[in-house]
């Protein structure tokens, strides 16, 4: 349940979606208006190329897809359990996900489709990692989700259901960082091109830093007690 989740989720929550929306936007302005943290379109596409005589932009396509499912993959082997718990390997996974970015700009800069695939295998790695909080799905790498969970929620009001309070505060938390996450993207994307992706690697060594520190400090304080 949502109420027995550690006070920091919250927190992680909002800054993943903020990264994954600065990525997402940096996508859809520079990488020929392709959406890279979510797959629901370039499925779509991937479905209207089968009719196309464009082979090339049907293996690019499924190039984005199976990078994230690759990404995604990665957080599968490193992680174990279905909650969020202190102690497993987030930090791990952030800096992975922060060398996927990194590697992206030097591709992208060269003019290469490679850095399409390695921005995907960061949102499928990040997503995959912020999947399950305590059996609730919220996923931070887009929110078509997290509307539809929210739009639940009040429909069940309507019934006399209790409203979750937290877990209404998760999701808009989250929709607020993938917003506002976009707006920063198109905002340094204008100004520095791919180089922008600069930002949420930052983001991300930052937030493992914070989580390692936390965790380092959280285990020397229960050995002292």
């Amino acid at each position: 349940m949502i109420s027995k989740l550690p006070k920091w989720v919250e927190y992680g929550a909002f800054i993943l979606a903020f990264t994954a929306g600065n990525v997402n936007a940096i996508g859809l302005l520079g990488f020929e208006h392709q959406s890279v943290s979510h797959l629901s379109g370039t499925a779509t596409l991937v479905g209207t190329q089968l009719l196309s005589s464009s082979p090339t932009v049907l293996f690019h396509l499924l190039g984005i897809l199976i990078s994230f499912v690759f990404g995604a993959t990665l957080s599968g082997a490193f992680l174990s359990g279905s909650s969020v718990k202190l102690g497993r390997h987030y930090d791990t996974l952030l800096l992975i996900e922060a060398g996927f970015l990194l590697i992206a700009i030097y591709l992208l800069q060269d003019g290469t489709y490679y850095g399409h695939y390695m921005a995907s295998a960061a949102c499928g790695l990040q997503n995959a990692l912020a999947t399950t909080y305590s059996g609730a799905i919220v996923r931070t790498t887009h929110v078509t989700g997290i509307f539809t969970d929210l739009g639940i929620m009040l429909g069940g009001t309507f019934k006399g259901e209790k409203f979750d309070k937290r877990k209404a505060i998760l999701f808009m938390l989250i929709i607020a960082g993938f917003i506002s996450g976009g707006t920063l993207g198109a905002l340094l994307f204008s100004k520095l091109q791919f180089f922008a992706l600069l930002a949420p690697a930052a983001i991300c060594i930052a937030l493992a830093m914070s989580y390692r520190l936390f965790k380092i400090t959280t285990r020397t304080k229960k050995l002292s007690e």
